[in-house]
């Protein structure tokens, strides 16, 4: 334990300047300083000699701090717990109760300065109190909570402790946990039907105390955390507003380096093509640095096709990104758009996937919470969006609202054609980025398009541009697609491709890919197993009596033609004559027939029968007899017969 009480003959032996070396005049310190007045910090001496002993907080600061320096033997009260916890309490209270501090503080440092210039304290508590008209216990009870404390502290430890009025007023346990769970339910019941039901049963059980309506409600505000409250009754969503939200610096990004995509409905009725009426869906990327809508593309739905085609334009356009933001939605997380993505958390990942297409240009792909402004950016320029592009004077009529609830008087008198929305969509969002006053924080006043333009000139600033072959990864693809005979065009969706190389591939099954926006652009033709063989242009029908595109065609023609011909002179290099002079000589000389021993018999109707030589009587004898020998032999042999037996 450390010594906290001293007595005379222990403080003498303090070498400060200015402090007693006598206890004569240690008694008049004493005296002087009022030591005597505080019971709780004066107390006699036990043991032989009686006298007292003084705690060490009544003690200057100076000698405390020589006491542990010459022995270790005292604790010197710092800085710490309690007096953060005074000026903690000192910046609760209201004004009024600061002021009072300060009136304090005005009365001890008086004393302070009086006893400084050589007053003793209980003279200058004494003159204080009659010169202010408090009383002497009082000034002295402030006087004694500056013991210990630094003089910068006094403010906060003079601050009244009195909080007011604090009693709760009881109620029963039962009662008050009903009336709770009553009324922090999402249904958000008022809070007077909430306590009627619980008195009502607490009647009917006997649950008493309970107070008056006014009085639970201030207690469930007090008690209760305001953000649980609000998480109870309107739901997650409404208690995360309640914590501020994270502001992320884009600066530390260049034009091009990230960006984010998202899709937005309009509440807008567009006529598509095919005649039917519903409302739009748009894709979009933005510029994490500029925020500037990079591209876009509208359809009746969110699919993979519509993200594909929105990437590409912004490849197209700007160049490729080291990085892109997107939630983790059916589309964006498709195996075509994100395949063989190590953190891509949908569907079964396998090890046939096909690479996707941000995986195959090296983009860096982050998944953000979906409805997330914070985390994504564009959701702040859909609102923007639907302001400038929903509610414009050209969608009057066609605007539904934005819940059903909202439907404006003139809802479904109208639908616009898609290709005028498409227009108009262009038209806005075009304003949008060049619209100056933008208080970003990297565009300091200047629309998002000088910000990504300034960026981009910057030359620190690095983007890749996508290859013509990386240009075609993007467009949808069909496959088996027949090649007509004999030019080996291509039909697809009404429109007919062909290119001369097509000759080679006439009857041959292809895939081909497109822009299903854009088909008269032409499409790009490969082979079945993935190979490039060209890129085809779109054959457009002419009207019947169109002298202008017959001549085009025609010159088209010749000039094909021409080609041919001049293709089949690079290849053919020898006259027809070199060939004949080059193919080996025949003799025209016949070499005499051999003499045949055997004769066939011409047999048929109307041919003559040739004269065979004389017959042998002598010859017919002799293969007689060997005809004979054979038979006695054992073999059967019929024997020719002669010709005059015949």
């Amino acid at each position: 334990m450390l010594q906290e009480w001293f007595e005379v003959s222990e403080l003498l032996g303090v070498q400060v300047s200015g402090w007693p070396e006598t206890v004569m005049g240690m008694s008049r310190l004493i005296d002087r300083e009022g030591w005597r007045n505080h019971a709780e910090r004066c107390r006699e001496r036990d043991g032989q000699g009686g006298g007292f002993e003084y705690h060490v907080s009544l003690l200057p600061a100076c000698v405390q701090a020589k006491l542990l320096a010459q022995s270790g033997a005292i604790k010197i009260k710092e800085k710490g717990a309690a007096t953060s916890d005074a000026w903690a309490n000192y910046e609760r209270l209201s004004e009024k109760k600061k002021q009072d501090a300060k009136e304090r503080l005005s009365v001890v440092a008086r004393i302070d300065t009086m006893h400084r210039g050589g007053m003793s304290k209980t003279h200058a508590v004494a003159f204080v109190s009659m010169e202010t008209g408090i009383a002497g216990s009082t000034v002295w009870s402030w006087e004694k909570l500056t013991h210990g404390y630094a003089r910068e502290d006094w403010l906060a430890v003079l601050t009244p402790k009195n909080p007011g009025r604090t009693a709760t007023a009881e109620c029963d346990p039962r009662a008050y946990e009903m009336l709770k769970a009553d009324y922090l339910r999402p249904e958000e019941p008022g809070f007077a039907a909430c306590y009627r039901r619980m008195k009502e049963a607490a009647d009917h059980h006997g649950w008493t105390p309970v107070p008056s309506s006014k009085t639970l409600k201030r207690r469930i505000d007090r008690e209760v955390p305001a953000g649980a409250i609000l998480l109870a009754r309107k739901g997650k969503d409404a208690a995360k507003q309640l914590y501020p939200a994270q502001e992320r610096d884009r600066s530390v990004f260049h034009a091009m380096e990230a960006v984010n995509a998202d899709g937005h409905k309009f509440d807008v009725f567009v006529i598509w093509e095919d005649g039917s009426i519903g409302r739009p869906l748009m894709l979009a990327l933005q510029d994490l640095h500029s925020g500037k809508m990079l591209s876009h593309r509208i359809q009746k739905s969110e699919n993979k096709d519509a993200v594909r085609l929105a990437i590409g334009d912004m490849v197209e356009s700007f160049g490729i990104p080291d990085s892109i933001y997107l939630d983790n939605g059916r589309s964006f997380a498709s195996k075509w758009i994100t395949g063989r993505m190590p953190t891509r958390f949908r569907f079964k990942v396998k090890d046939e996937d096909p690479s996707g297409i941000l995986h195959t240009l090296g983009v860096t792909v982050h998944w953000t919470t979906p409805y997330s402004g914070q985390s994504k950016p564009i959701e702040r320029a859909f609102r923007d969006l639907c302001e400038e592009i929903a509610k414009h004077p050209k969608c009057a009529g066609a605007y539904t609202g934005n819940s059903p609830m909202a439907k404006p008087e003139n809802y479904g008198s109208k639908a616009i054609p898609i290709a005028e929305f498409e227009q108009h969509v262009a038209e806005q969002i075009v304003r949008h980025n060049t619209r100056e006053g933008r208080r970003a924080g990297c565009c300091n006043g200047r629309s998002f398009e000088q910000t990504f333009r300034a960026s981009l000139a910057d030359p620190s600033t690095i983007v890749r541009t996508a290859s013509e072959a990386q240009r075609r990864l993007w467009l949808m693809a069909a496959e088996g697609v027949k090649s007509r005979k004999p030019s080996g065009e291509i039909h697809l969706n009404g429109n007919r491709y062909w290119a001369p190389v097509m000759n080679e591939h006439a009857g041959s099954k292809m895939i081909v890919r497109f822009d299903p926006d854009n088909l008269h652009n032409g499409i790009f033709v490969y082979r079945l197993d993935g190979s490039f063989v060209c890129a085809a242009e779109c054959i457009e029908a002419v009207g019947f009596n169109d002298t202008n595109a017959a001549r085009e065609h025609a010159r088209k023609r010749s000039a094909y033609m021409k080609a041919m011909r001049e293709a089949q002179r690079l290849e053919v290099t020898m006259g027809i004559d070199e060939v004949a002079d080059l193919l080996p000589k025949i003799e025209t000389e016949t070499e005499a027939m051999p003499e045949q021993r055997v004769v066939r018999l011409a047999v048929g109707q109307d041919r003559p029968v040739p004269e065979g030589p004389a017959w042998d009587e002598e010859a017919s004898q002799s293969f007689g007899r060997a005809m004979a020998a054979m038979s006695s032999s054992g073999n059967r042999v019929v024997p020719f017969q002669s010709g005059a037996d015949s």
